[in-house]
């Protein structure tokens, strides 16, 4: 009789309880985190948020422009406020 008793003891230590599996969150997996980047100041007064360098471009009536390049919305050059 013992020995069945130590013999249950045994098993039961050997039967472990899997923690419940939890889901994916779903907001984390939908939105990639944005990588580089920074907020600018827009020449029409609102924020952009640009992925490219700034850079200084000619004008045709002379004298040199910056603007920051590849922003979100799909543009390629925003004017900024200097």
């Amino acid at each position: 009789m013992n020995v069945l008793v130590v013999a249950l003891l045994f098993s039961l230590q050997a039967v472990r309880v899997a923690p419940p599996v939890q889901a994916p969150a779903t907001k984390s997996a939908a939105k990639a985190p944005r990588k580089g980047g920074t907020w600018y100041f827009a020449e029409t007064g609102h924020a952009v948020f640009c992925y490219g360098p700034v850079v200084r471009v000619p004008q045709p009536e002379g004298g040199l422009q910056t603007v920051a390049t590849f922003c979100q919305g799909d543009k390629v050059m925003v004017p900024l406020k200097d």
